[in-house]
């Protein structure tokens, strides 16, 4: 069988590395990705291995490289993808890398923050120009209101002492002081309230809106502001104003005390403002500058690091021999990759100058080898669909070759339509088509990305479901009249069968193929056009596409209960063929098979004349389990002692289906042990003389072990297992089998949802005649479009596809697919996950 039928056949084998060449040596494996490593020392912590120090050089590297991304990003930098992905750097090239980046990382981290030093100072010296010219304004203000005279008073409750002309808090000594800055424009209400509360109303605050928005001096965010002036008298009263400015982080700057030194101070602001733009640009210019360069070569430093770290990785995973000089690793490879293998050592110990060649040895081993089954980029979509159920065992057949034509077929079977056939398989073609394009895109959305990863499952069934539509005769819920009906009215009247008169007084009228001439014959594709003027076309698409659900039901699930024979044969148990396999089939066969031939001798045994006599199969059916006669005439000569026959066959699978297996097992263990352990015996002799196969031995008796001798047995534990496994068979054909029954039910929601979409929408913009009908149409056929694509597209297309992942996993795979292997993990650089690509920045 090939290898898509089942999984590789895999050997255990050890490795010899040289100490000078075993990193040259595991880079050459990551390149070609042939191994899976297992670990050697599990008893190890990660930090007590031998190369912790070279990983944590490593980690220290990335995190250089996320800090330079994260700045390349930030200055919206692209950084190109490497033409040749390089191999990872030897380890005296090590040094020279670490250092390129703490260079460059000094580099830019002293650019950056004197690029942040320089936005700090200009952001300072623009609030204080804007706080210079809005609180110019409340000085001039209060100017006018002096000048008004004795009307107003800037502190009326201070009384002004006639004789002296001076206020009580200037004969003390008190002087008028000043504070301004500015403050976010939410603070502004509680910072006057608590001026007002803290101060005794000491104080005047005046306060207008910047009407340019600023950034934020510590977090950088764009803010309405205020600037503020508060008058005050006294030291004291300064000091309180001082703390509540600091407690609402007020940005304050020195007030001038004249209109002079105002001027003064706004023209110095102007030309120090100025400056500053001409050293940022510079500064950002050659910040840029610098990323640049760095983005050339960003692409390589990633992989070059992602790669060394994974060598050291696997490099802790080796043990070491007693002279420290040689690593000794063990690993899983495929049989057919260990010439592969041996080639990848010589040129790894070829480049790492190593006096000793590396080697590798192959090693018998009793453990259970990783499944490796092998795909291309057309077949990675099924196998997908088969290892979401489950890993297969190793060496078990493989759902995965026959799940290409299974599963796109049931999906059309539920999803039969040529018009929405033909929109999934030219959907699909474009995404084939144009691979290299999205191959080569980021990954962004995850429903597109899945979309595109079963481009080619979605293409096949387009494909089946274009051929499911022709049978069904179905395109936009009108049929196709490709060849001509083979059915006449014509011949109605020339038999005198009907007259004018019959037509003005009926309604609906029948035709009878029994009349010559009105039936000519099976239409050569599919379903006859004319079933779709017909008023009883759904009863006959019932019965039509009710029995062929059963049909292909008991094929797939007999072809499922037929594979697990080449398990059988394969793990040389050929007592499970006779004590599992056989019961298993006759019970489905006898049963169901059965059923499957009265749907097919009816349909050929009974034409349109005697039609009427056709007794049902489904009081015959059940007339098969209560063992008797039916009321009506048999369908055959004999019926009744052949479904006896078959019900008492199908009933004496059931014993010997839960009693066979457990009780030969325990004869063997007992009564036949000397036989069993003279075949195992024999089983391992063999297998050594093949250069030690490296698959697990599966003896003829299951429960011996691989050197011959008896394991111990628990009769209750297999007889509990096998009386599961028959119950759950028994009881899994009939519902398994009514399972099969959704192929008919989506088959026909989906026809019906499509005739209603055509009549509710599309017809309503073909009834008008007039020219005005032709504009109308556009809005309606887009209506259409959109409807046919969001419902019967995607949803009813979701919901075959989950009901055809049903029948495979419940119906089909279980027969004979336990799934319950370990997946094979090479080790390979090209899989492994990069942390700046899930952090986006690559």
């Amino acid at each position: 069988m090939g290898s898509g039928f089942r999984s590789e056949e895999m050997c255990l084998a050890q490795l010899f590395l040289q100490s000078g060449s075993a990193y040259a040596c595991i880079s050459e494996l990551g390149e070609m990705g042939l191994v899976e490593f297992r670990d050697l020392n599990p008893s190890v912590s990660s930090f007590q291995r031998r190369f912790v120090s070279e990983i944590k050089r490593c980690e220290e590297m990335e995190r250089i490289l996320g800090y330079l991304l994260r700045e390349i990003r930030k200055a919206n930098i692209a950084v190109p993808e490497a033409e040749v992905p390089p191999v990872a750097p030897a380890p005296k090239n090590v040094l020279e890398i670490m250092e390129q980046l703490q260079r460059l990382e000094v580099e830019l981290s002293e650019v950056a923050k004197n690029k942040e030093k320089l936005q700090r100072n200009l952001l300072e010296l623009m609030e204080y120009t804007h706080m210079l010219r809005i609180t110019r304004s409340f000085v001039h203000s209060r100017s006018r209101h002096e000048a008004l005279g004795p009307q107003y008073e800037e502190f009326p409750s201070l009384e002004t002492e006639s004789v002296t002309g001076c206020t009580s808090m200037q004969r003390l000594g008190a002087k008028l002081g000043f504070v301004s800055g500015l403050i976010q424009r939410v603070k502004v209400e509680a910072f006057e309230r608590m001026l007002w509360r803290v101060c005794k109303g000491y104080t005047i605050l005046s306060y207008a809106e910047v009407d340019e928005s600023l950034a934020d001096l510590d977090t950088g965010e764009i803010r309405k502001n205020v600037v503020f002036l508060i008058s005050f008298w006294g030291d004291q009263i300064g000091q309180k104003v001082q703390k509540i400015c600091d407690c609402y982080h007020c940005h304050i700057y020195p007030h001038p005390e004249t209109d002079e030194e105002r001027a003064d101070v706004m023209d110095s602001l102007r030309t120090r403002i100025q400056d500053l733009h001409n050293v940022l640009h510079r500064t950002e210019d050659y910040l840029k500058q610098v990323l640049h360069k760095a983005s050339e070569s960003a692409q390589s430093w990633v992989l070059q690091v992602k790669k060394m770290k994974a060598i050291y990785h696997i490099l802790n995973l080796c043990s070491f021999d007693v002279t420290n000089k040689c690593l000794i690793a063990e690993v899983w490879c495929p049989v057919s990759d260990l010439a592969n293998l041996r080639r990848a050592l010589e040129e790894g110990s070829r480049k790492g100058d190593a006096t000793v060649p590396s080697f590798v040895n192959r090693i018998p081993s009793s453990d259970t080898p990783p499944t490796l089954l092998r795909s291309n980029k057309f077949t990675s979509g099924f196998q997908s669909i088969v290892e979401a159920y489950g890993v297969g065992d190793y060496r078990e057949v493989s759902p995965a070759p026959f799940t290409i034509i299974t599963f796109p077929f049931l999906f059309a079977v539920m999803f039969g339509d040529l018009g929405h056939g033909s929109v999934l398989t030219l959907f699909a073609l474009w995404m084939v088509l144009t691979e290299k394009d999205h191959t080569r895109r980021r990954p962004g959305n995850e429903i597109r990305m899945t979309l595109f990863d079963g481009r080619y499952i979605i293409l096949m069934m387009g494909l089946f479901s274009i051929y499911t539509g022709l049978i069904y005769n179905d395109c936009f819920s009108k049929s196709l009249n490709i060849f001509g009906s083979a059915w006449s009215v014509k011949a109605m009247f020339t038999e005198q069968e009907w007259t004018n008169e019959t037509l003005r007084s009926n309604m609906l009228l029948t035709l009878n193929p029994n009349v010559s001439g009105v039936f000519s014959g099976p239409y050569p594709l599919g379903i006859d056009p004319i079933w779709n003027m017909a008023v009883n076309r759904l009863t006959f698409l019932n019965s039509y596409k009710m029995k062929m659900s059963v049909i292909i039901g008991v094929v797939h699930m007999s072809f499922g209960v037929v594979l697990s024979v080449f398990n059988h044969l394969h793990f040389r148990q050929k007592y499970k063929i006779y004590l599992l396999f056989l019961p298993e089939l006759l019970f489905l066969l006898c049963l169901f098979g059965y059923l499957a031939f009265m749907i097919f001798y009816k349909w050929l045994a009974y034409t349109a004349r005697d039609s009427q006599l056709a007794p049902s199969i489904l009081i015959h059916f059940i007339n098969m389990f209560l063992m008797q006669a039916n009321a009506t005439s048999p369908l055959y000569p004999g019926q009744m002692g052949l479904q006896v026959f078959l019900v008492v066959v199908a009933l004496l699978s059931v014993p010997v289906l839960l009693l066979g297996k457990p009780l030969y097992l325990y004869w063997l263990h007992h009564g036949g042990k000397s036989l069993g352990i003279h075949r195992g015996y024999e089983r391992v002799r063999r297998v050594s003389e093949e250069d030690l196969s490296p698959s697990v031995v599966h003896d003829e008796e299951e429960g011996l072990s691989e050197s011959g001798g008896p394991q111990e047995f628990d009769f209750g534990d297999v007889f509990l297992h096998q009386a599961i496994h028959t119950i759950e068979y028994s009881l899994g054909c009939i519902s398994n089998t009514a399972s099969y029954l959704r192929l008919w039910a989506l088959s026909l929601a989906h026809a019906q949802l499509s005739e209603v979409l055509w009549a509710m929408v599309m017809r309503l913009g073909l009834r008008i005649s007039s020219r005005l009908g032709v504009i109308f149409l556009v809005p309606v056929f887009s209506v259409f479009a959109v409807l046919t694509i969001s419902i019967l597209l995607v949803m009813e297309g979701l919901s075959a596809f989950l009901h055809a992942l049903r029948l495979h996993w419940v119906e089909f795979q279980n027969k004979f697919y336990s799934g319950a292997g370990v997946k094979f993990a090479p080790f390979d650089f090209s899989l492994l996950p990069s942390v700046f690509e899930q952090d986006g920045l690559l």
